[in-house]
């Protein structure tokens, strides 16, 4: 729901050249993927799916296809950092940083928002504005990486999809990669969370609804 928000303010803020998708290997990706398409097709947007064999094949994270089983809890609880896959967003940025420049793009829109900064390192604001310089460096366009959502939270970004009239029936959040979403695994706690707190109601069908489980507390 965070990329699809984020492609829907790109579409309202600027001219998208293209939207791009990653096939690397995630137990989610044949579920996230025809959504993506079916998004940017609604935007009349070139959709190109970029295949990453080598993560599933080399990388160690339970949310690939090769891993482990996907775990349940709260989102910033510590075992969700098995579903971490190291460096994900440096690769998928260079490719990302690449391809704008070849179709003739200013900038690249990514959804990473504040609610990543508990568990992936690659999505804190610290890395983006590293990766940011590389890119403008990088580039004869001096490509520009755009991130809206970096200090927002997952409800913050529900309510900016309503706004921009996201069908968010039409998006995929749960890891597991099921039938329907799970209901329990870090993702589907925070997209449940997300649309109590943004008082939106929940199209999303899911195959389990307990009791969300708290936040874990911060340790100093």
């Amino acid at each position: 729901m965070d990329s699809v928000t984020a492609l829907y303010w790109a579409a309202r803020e600027h001219h998208v050249s293209a939207v791009v998708s990653f096939d690397y290997g995630s137990k989610h990706n044949p579920k996230e993927l025809p959504f993506a398409a079916e998004h940017a097709a609604r935007l009349g947007a070139r959709h190109e799916v970029i295949h990453l064999d080598f993560v599933n094949r080399l990388f160690a994270s339970a949310l690939l296809q090769r891993g482990g089983a996907i775990p349940d809890g709260h989102y910033e609880a510590e075992n969700m950092k098995q579903t971490v896959v190291p460096f994900r967003n440096a690769i998928l940025l260079s490719i990302a940083c690449g391809l704008a420049e070849s179709v003739g793009a200013e900038g690249l829109v990514i959804a990473a928002h504040g609610g990543d900064h508990a568990i992936y390192p690659d999505c804190r604001e610290e890395f983006m504005r590293a990766m940011g310089e590389a890119m403008a460096l990088g580039t004869y366009a001096g490509i520009r990486l755009l991130r809206p959502f970096i200090a927002k939270n997952k409800a913050q970004i529900a309510a900016e999809g309503a706004r921009l009239g996201v069908d968010f029936a039409r998006t995929w959040s749960c890891y597991k990669g099921g039938p329907v979403h799970c209901g329990t695994c870090g993702t589907c706690v925070e997209r449940r969370e997300a649309f109590a707190e943004a008082g939106l109601a929940d199209p999303t069908v899911y195959a389990s609804q307990p009791t969300l489980p708290e936040r874990p507390k911060e340790v100093d």
